[in-house]
């Protein structure tokens, strides 16, 4: 029988276990999320090239837009500016970034790679977990991308009128008189990144289009019930329900994205498409031999729907990380393409190591400029045909 001492003992023993434990999870919860995120989405630091006055004011005269970023997975406010990441609401601002496309990752494989991926893993599930977002979202891919969606909103309303989220063409058209105007706000667009966040029911399509999603790949990293990935097993195309997905999204005014998608999905969807698709961030295999990279068939079928392939920033988009990089992948899609085809696409936020955040976007102007592309020119470019395709496909009212 223990004594009154060993009890005393091990009931302080027990508590101070407690204790640690309790103090170990708070330290988890508070500390991992950040972590993670500073070792998956670095600036590498390197010297950029300086900005000229001329390029700067000219850089100060644009509707920047951006296809892709994956903002919205990480536990930090989009008002806030962050030490860590890509992009936040402030130095969106400092890049002079009219309107920011905001995609939802509901699924990622581990072991992630560009040749084949299963989906029996996801790495999201520890993520929300960790994050402590609501349980439903630990479990279900939709509401997920809901939780998204609703934090982009969220971000929006708190924001004092310096984010706004457009879903109409008449938000866009808002949105860019305003700015015209010398209101500095910028514009959220929802995306999904893979329509597995459908969860298998056409429905949730309109699930989704009620919450904002105003655009939305097929695939992610992994084929689906919908159509082949680039980096999927059997890389297939377009199954019956991703066919009558491609017609419901054109039908409520949700653009159709390629980014990901296996070559056969992406020779059917432009089969099939009737209104402006995009490839909203990658690069082309003609400077970036990399297979998710779009080939000049691709490009030129982009263009005949008159879409826009959107230009990342990363490594496997252009191969190097420097603005001269992504520019000859511009320049190539200017080639092939015409120049109303080219425009940019980040994967700011996406796991993926840049030299630039989106505060420095300017260095891409002094870029084009340096290669002698015209204001015009470049106006197109760094926004204004990514602007057209919205305006072109977006639901009226």
């Amino acid at each position: 029988m223990s004594t009154r001492p060993q009890r005393r003992w091990l009931r302080r023993s027990i508590l101070g276990l407690v204790i640690v434990l309790v103090l170990a999870a708070v330290a988890f919860f508070v500390f991992a999320p950040g972590i993670v995120e500073r070792s998956m989405n670095e600036v590498t630091g390197d010297p950029i090239p300086e900005v000229s006055a001329e390029a700067r004011e000219l850089h100060g005269e644009l509707a920047v837009a951006d296809l892709h970023s994956d903002t919205l997975m990480w536990d930090r406010s989009l008002n806030t500016r962050a030490d860590r990441g890509h992009v936040d609401l402030p130095r969106l601002q400092d890049g002079n970034v009219a309107l920011q496309v905001f995609s939802s990752v509901s699924k990622s494989p581990k072991g992630q790679n560009y040749e084949s991926n299963t989906d029996e893993t996801d790495n999201i599930t520890l993520l929300t977990f960790a994050q402590l977002q609501p349980p439903k979202t630990w479990t279900s891919l939709l509401e997920r991308s809901r939780f998204h969606a609703h934090k982009l909103h969220a971000d929006a309303a708190a924001s004092d009128g310096a984010l706004r989220v457009v879903e109409t063409r008449d938000d866009l058209a808002q949105l860019l008189a305003d700015r015209q105007a010398g209101d500095p706000v910028v514009g959220g667009l929802f995306s999904a990144e893979g329509l597995q966040n459908l969860e298998g029911d056409l429905d949730n399509l309109n699930v989704l289009f009620a919450d904002g999603m105003r655009m939305a790949g097929l695939t992610h990293f992994f084929d689906n019930d919908l159509a082949g990935s680039m980096h999927g097993v059997e890389q297939g195309g377009l199954t019956p329900l991703g066919r009558d997905a491609i017609a419901k999204m054109e039908d409520l005014g949700i653009v159709v994205d390629l980014a990901h998608a296996s070559h056969d999905t992406v020779a059917e969807i432009l089969d099939m498409a009737t209104k402006p698709v995009v490839s909203s961030h990658g690069g082309v295999q003609a400077t970036c031999d990399v297979n998710r990279n779009l080939t000049d068939a691709e490009i030129r079928g982009i263009a005949a729907t008159g879409g826009v392939v959107g230009i990342g920033y990363w490594d496997a988009a252009v191969c190097e990380l420097t603005p001269a990089a992504v520019a000859d992948a511009i320049e190539h899609v200017i080639e092939v393409g015409g120049i109303e085809t080219a425009a940019l696409g980040s994967d700011y936020d996406g796991s993926t190591e840049v030299a630039w955040d989106t505060s420095e976007l300017a260095i891409l102007t002094q870029e084009l400029l340096d290669r002698g592309r015209t204001p015009d020119e470049i106006r197109a470019i760094m926004g204004g045909n990514t602007l057209r395709v919205l305006a072109e496909t977006l639901p009226a009212a």
